[in-house]
């Protein structure tokens, strides 16, 4: 059993809410192009030192910390059972990511600004290719191929696939007004790579 957050770690999880929730108002409010982080900050009452402390950027707001998120769903893959198929263990994987979003309310008001905002794409598509090099390992394992120094690019194009997917189903979710099931998507999206 892990041990129970420290008082500083509640505090930073608490004003890190406090930092998204305002920006998230603001970028409903304002659009996220034309919201500035001298703004959120304002209205948050910190210093733009502070916010930087928090967030790496303005994009990290909206997509999260990329490092932390990819950490989470490698360490998700590699406890998934070891006789698992690849998909299903990133599968298993991707499950995490829906824990870490907040309120399906929450959730639909960051895909809205996600589908609105150009220039998150690129900050989207740098993650998908962290989490290429991050996730390839444990698949080239579970597919059984060779080990090797570099990931196999089998095992890099299964993980952008499965990436792939992932986008489609959130898209799908996101254009039915959050009324579809993700996960459902996720299955048919992968059934139909694997047919």
């Amino acid at each position: 059993m892990a041990d129970p957050p420290t008082l500083r770690e509640r505090a930073r999880r608490a004003a890190r809410a406090e930092i998204s929730a305002t920006a998230i108002r603001l970028f409903a409010e304002n659009g996220f192009e034309a919201t500035t982080v001298d703004q959120i900050v304002a209205a948050v009452g910190i210093s733009r030192r502070s916010f930087f402390h928090y967030f790496g950027s303005k994009e990290d707001l909206v997509l999260g910390d990329i490092e932390a998120l990819g950490e989470s769903v490698r360490a998700a893959m590699e406890a998934r059972p070891a006789e698992e198929s690849a998909w299903d263990a990133i599968r298993g994987a991707f499950l995490i990511l829906g824990r870490v979003g907040g309120t399906p309310e929450e959730q639909f008001a960051l895909a809205r600004i996600h589908h609105e905002a150009p220039s998150l794409r690129a900050r989207h598509l740098e993650k998908h290719l962290h989490w290429q090099e991050l996730l390839a390992p444990e698949v080239q394992r579970r597919l059984g191929l060779p080990t090797s120094p570099t990931p196999d690019p089998r095992a890099r194009a299964f993980v952008a696939a499965a990436l792939a997917c992932l986008d489609a189903a959130i898209d799908e979710w996101y254009r039915s007004g959050g009324k579809k099931d993700p996960e459902r998507l996720f299955d048919e999206a992968v059934a139909t790579l694997r047919s």
